[in-house]
């Protein structure tokens, strides 16, 4: 044990990535519903280790944490500052009254029975599940001149807060939101009748969304059937056969044709007679129940060996910014085009014709090469795969933020700055805006996001825990259990008001108003939650706009709860 000892304090990398290692697995595991996050478990796996009292280098947490921050920023930018006009707006306002209730409450419990600033931190890092917390509020107390010891007290006792805080705080909110709201809301019976009414309002209107589209985003088929119906008993044009389709109520496309065994590529002029084969584009589940009116189907491998595209593509154009589902699909430049889903800060809207699309939305486009290419220029542009990420953007956005955030400015005698954690995430911010309106420069790709986000995010968590740990179990004796019941306080009340403040006080429907409650306090568990509790994904419409503020307020809340207390 003690030649392990050595090697651990001779080689700190090898407890870092052994904490990550372990801590990803544990975090993992789960029993029924509940697991402990990858987050906390690496917290939990850093603690134990540190006890070996390994000395760590606060460079490398500092560079971890900024990479976090600054992809929290990039991946919200876009919506951010969408959101800042139009309907938007509604949902921004709430997102920080949210915040604002939920500063209130964590400051006035720390008020009420004396906790220090460090202790503040903990508690609101973990009774909200805001992790990044744990830097924001330790870099806030660094920055009032406390001695040495007394800020290495109260920044060493913040990782033991969360800890006791964290669990209640995911669990607790999910279980609130998607449970006790619709009590609340007039009960769970209410609440689905009236999302069942917003659900066929937003399907309303003159065009007919591709069937299924509803409940799932499945993939496009294409399938191919011999001409046998009535309707060519005497020869069709394909131009002809689309629009007795589209009579059919039926969003189907001729992609292709064997004609008298020749294979043809589709062409508005083509004649189409009996034993011709066509192969027809459209929803699965549609083109299965609805086509078979053209003959039988049949296996044609040579025919249905093509290219097809599947493209992601960022809107970006007026074309499509502004305008709903439905109204996209009626343009000429989509035809032969289907849309198999739409994310918005990643998350997957529900396909419904009156979805209003934003920029920076993602749809992914589906069809023939030439018909996708014709469609993505009126659309915005495309959001190919590659594996390069843009560096240069990168370094320079991390290292501007940086410096914003060490400037300092005096009021009175009183230091105020972003400091270098709020200057990361804002640049972050910019920069993601900018990407979205000059895709030309600043590419990052998804997987890479990933990896900075939630690697950045635990490899400052797993060093936080190897260095608190010598002082981590004194530190829990500090707080003592009764710390839970603080933070089961910190994590319910502020849910309660803010649901009666988005329905009575904002007139959000009861689904948007639980998406609200969810996203401005960033409870990614609690909106499964509340999409299962209603059988609806409309909750989503409150989720991603309130979502991309909370992710900078709350975390810039914690500067303000910590200076606060």
């Amino acid at each position: 044990m003690d030649w392990l000892i050595d090697v651990f304090r001779q080689n700190p990398v090898i407890p870092i990535f052994l904490t990550l290692g372990i801590g990803f697995w544990l975090g993992g595991l789960k029993y029924k519903a509940l697991s402990l996050g990858p987050v906390t478990a690496t917290l939990i796996v850093g603690v134990l280790i540190g006890q070996m009292e390994i000395p760590m280098s606060d460079t490398v947490k500092s560079l971890a944490f900024m990479l976090f921050l600054f992809a929290i920023g990039y991946s919200v930018g876009p919506q951010f500052f969408r959101s800042l006009k139009g309907e938007g707006l509604k949902q921004i306002c709430f997102a920080l009254v949210e915040c604002l209730v939920i500063i209130g409450v964590t400051v006035g419990i720390c008020r009420l029975f004396g906790f220090d600033k460090g202790i503040a931190a903990g508690l609101y890092a973990g009774s909200q599940t805001v992790s990044a917390v744990i830097g924001v509020g330790s870099d806030t107390i660094r920055s009032l001149g406390y001695s040495e010891e007394e800020t290495s007290r109260m920044i060493n006792i913040i990782p033991a807060c969360y800890a006791v805080c964290y669990v209640f705080g995911t669990i607790g909110s999910a279980w609130i939101i998607a449970n006790l709201g619709p009590i609340l809301l007039g009960g769970l019976k209410k609440v689905k009748e009236e999302t069942r009414k917003l659900e066929e309002e937003m399907d309303s209107g003159d065009f007919v969304p591709d069937p299924g589209q509803i409940i799932a985003n499945r993939p496009v088929s294409f399938r191919a059937y011999r001409v046998e119906a009535d309707f060519f008993n005497h020869p069709r044009t394909v131009k002809e056969i689309e629009k007795h389709l589209k009579s059919r109520e039926l969003r189907h496309f001729v992609e292709r044709l064997r004609i008298n065994g020749e294979i043809m590529d589709p062409d508005p002029d083509i004649r189409v007679r009996k034993g011709d084969i066509i192969v027809l584009s459209g929803r699965r589940e549609s083109i299965v129940k609805d086509a078979s009116w053209i003959g039988t189907e049949v296996s044609d491998h040579e025919l249905l060996t093509f290219g097809t595209e599947n493209l992601p593509v960022v809107v970006s154009k007026s074309g499509a910014a502004g305008v709903t589902l439905g109204e996209l699909r009626n343009q000429p430049f989509m035809h032969g085009v289907m849309i198999h889903k739409v994310l918005r800060n990643g998350m997957p809207l529900p396909l419904r014709r009156k979805l209003t699309l934003e920029k920076g939305d993602v749809i992914t486009l589906v069809g023939l090469p030439q018909d996708v290419d014709e469609a993505v220029p009126e659309i915005g542009f495309s959001d190919r795969q590659t594996s390069e990420s843009d560096i240069v953007f990168i370094g320079l956005g991390i290292a501007i933020g940086c410096i914003i955030g060490a400037i300092v400015i005096k009021f009175g005698n009183v230091p105020v700055s972003l400091s270098t954690s709020g200057g990361a995430i804002l640049s972050g911010l910019v920069l993601g805006w900018l990407r979205s309106k000059r895709p030309s420069f600043g590419h990052i790709p998804r997987s890479v996001l990933w990896f900075m986000d939630n690697a950045g995010l635990n490899l400052f968590i797993a060093v936080v825990g190897l260095s608190a740990g010598p002082t981590f179990i004194s530190g829990l004796k500090e707080v003592g259990p009764q710390m839970i019941l603080y933070g089961m306080a910190c994590t319910t009340i502020p849910l309660i008001i803010c649901i009666f403040i988005a329905n009575k006080l904002f007139k959000f429907p009861a689904a948007v108003t639980l998406g609200c409650v969810a996203g401005s306090r960033n409870a990614v568990a609690a909106l499964g939650a509340i999409q299962d509790s209603l059988d609806s994904t409309l909750p989503v419409m409150g989720y991603t706009v309130t979502y991309a503020v909370g992710s900078v307020a709350m975390i810039l809340s914690g500067m303000v709860v910590t200076l606060l207390a």
